[in-house]
């Protein structure tokens, strides 16, 4: 079967993303997998096919993978890339929506820039102490689409991503499924510096949608920061989350950063 793809990076979070609007393209894990590696494939952190959306509660619909064959629910910065890559097809000019595993999303595009307005965040808890690699760390966590746990560190370029990132992602306190890790470093005054353990992935991407958004919510409650909130990724990068209070929770969240082509072509899988 010959696939045709385009690559796109949002703030150095790459994807592939496949037309699939005629819901005849079904990939097993192991395509996906070939699909995404770096060697042997197109190489990317995830893959999205867009198909039609049959809920009628949006435009379309996605199926995101990641890098590793397995489903995922959300990506922020996949998100922001699958609008423009659906304007790119369909015309869309100011705004489109699609449905998602975490649920309808929506998408106003500014040039180059597009601005997610993401489901409603759940499941915060801070303050909470837990041991991985060898010692005792406060950990925060909040999901936003999908789970993700935030650490705030010194200096980010010391962080023990890998080890510690492995560690907390498959740590019992988040079982069965586990979480995204951030190692947050705080800049100043609504800015920060994050840098993303992503589930599976099992690594460090140069940025985390999901991520950013989450460390910027938690940097609210433990620094006390005001929306917007700019952060800084691993890619260079500066991405920005806002959000509106909801009494304790959070409402309104929208993140906004860049979405970009890279090229277009065909694969045989």
């Amino acid at each position: 079967m010959t696939l045709e793809f385009v690559k796109m990076n949002g703030a150095g979070n790459d994807f592939v993303l496949i037309d699939n609007r005629s819901a005849r393209i079904r990939l097993t894990p192991e395509q996906i997998v070939r699909l995404c590696h770096r060697q042997r494939g197109i190489g990317a952190d995830g893959l999205f096919l867009l198909g039609p959306n049959r809920s009628g509660r949006a435009d379309w619909s996605w199926e995101f993978y990641n890098s590793d064959g397995s489903t995922a629910e959300m990506c922020g910065n996949g998100a922001r890339c699958f609008a423009r890559f659906v304007q790119s097809l369909t015309g869309a000019t100011d705004r489109t929506s699609f449905e998602t595993g975490a649920g309808v999303i929506a998408a106003t595009f500014h040039g180059a820039s597009v601005t997610v307005d993401l489901t409603a965040p759940k499941d915060l808890r801070l303050h909470e102490i837990l041991t991985a690699a060898g010692a005792k760390w406060t950990v925060h966590s909040l999901n936003t689409g999908v789970p993700h746990a935030v650490l705030f560190v010194p200096d980010a370029d010391q962080a023990m991503v890998q080890q510690l990132g492995a560690d907390i992602r498959h740590h019992p306190h988040f079982k069965p499924k586990g979480t995204n890790v951030n190692f947050v470093q705080v800049l100043g005054p609504g800015r920060i510096r994050v840098r993303t353990y992503e589930r599976g992935v099992e690594g460090e991407t140069l940025a985390c949608g999901t991520g950013v958004t989450a460390s910027a919510l938690v940097a609210s409650r433990i620094h006390q920061f005001t929306a917007p909130v700019q952060v800084q990724v691993q890619g260079g990068d500066i991405l920005e989350v806002s959000w509106s209070a909801a009494g304790e929770a959070f409402a309104d969240v929208k993140l906004t950063g860049p979405a970009d082509f890279v090229f277009r072509g065909t694969i045989e899988v």
